[in-house]
C-alpha cells in the first residue's frame, strides 16, 4: 500500500536523483533498426546521466543531461538547480537523495551545509522513498526518451528542453488537480539545459 504525502510549501523537500540512459548511436539504436542491427550499431555507445530535481510541493523539475555521476558533477548540478529554484522564489529547506556515492561524499554534504540545506537520504534499496523523483524518471522515459524513434543522440537531446518546458508549464499533473507545476510557482523560469 502506498502512502501519499505532499509537503506544505515549495522547497520544504526537494527530491534529487540520477537516471542513467544509453546514448543512441548515429543511425539509430534497436528501436530504429530492430534488435540485431541495433545491437551491432550500439558497440561503443556511451551513457548519459540525467540529473533531476523535483520539488515535493509544486512538482517543477530542473534537469540536465550530463556525462557522469561523480561527486563533482552532482554538486555542480545541484548548485545550478538550487540557483534555478532560488530564482523562482523557492527556498530549499531539505534535499532527499538516494545513497549513491556522489551524494554520500563530503563534497556534497559540505555544499548543502554551506547553503543551509538539510540532507536526508533514503533507506538502502528503497527507491520508493524518493518516489517523486522516481516518478519523474518514469515520466521522462515514457514521454520523451522512448516516446518516438530518434535517429541520433543529438536529435533526442534537442527534444529534451522542449519536453521539459511542456512538463513544467503545460502538462497537467493529477496531484495538482490537472494543473502544471507552474501554476504553483508563477515565476518559474523557462531556462533549461
Amino acid at each position: 500500500m502506498s502512502r501519499r504525502y505532499e509537503h506544505a510549501a515549495p522547497g520544504d523537500l526537494v527530491h534529487v536523483d540520477i537516471k542513467k540512459l544509453g546514448n543512441i548511436p548515429d543511425g539509430g539504436g534497436h528501436r530504429a533498426l530492430g534488435r540485431p542491427a541495433g545491437r551491432k550499431n550500439r558497440a561503443g555507445a556511451d551513457m548519459s546521466f540525467l540529473h533531476n530535481t523535483v520539488d515535493d510541493h509544486s512538482r517543477p523539475a530542473y534537469s540536465e543531461i550530463l556525462t557522469g555521476e561523480k561527486k563533482e558533477t552532482a554538486v555542480g548540478f545541484w548548485t545550478r538547480a538550487h540557483a534555478c529554484f532560488t530564482a523562482a522564489g523557492i527556498t530549499v529547506q531539505r534535499v532527499l537523495t538516494d545513497n549513491g556515492a556522489c551524494y554520500k561524499s563530503h563534497l556534497c554534504r559540505n555544499s548543502l551545509v554551506r547553503q543551509g540545506i538539510s540532507h536526508k537520504r533514503t533507506r538502502p534499496y528503497r527507491p520508493q522513498t524518493n518516489g517523486k523523483a522516481e516518478r519523474f524518471n518514469r515520466t521522462l522515459l515514457d514521454e520523451w526518451a522512448y516516446a518516438k524513434t530518434y535517429r541520433t543522440e543529438t536529435e533526442r537531446r534537442e527534444a529534451y528542453p522542449i519536453w521539459l518546458h511542456t512538463y513544467n508549464h503545460h502538462r497537467g499533473h493529477i496531484t495538482l488537480k490537472a494543473q502544471p507545476p507552474a501554476s504553483r510557482v508563477p515565476n518559474l523560469t523557462r531556462q533549461y539545459t
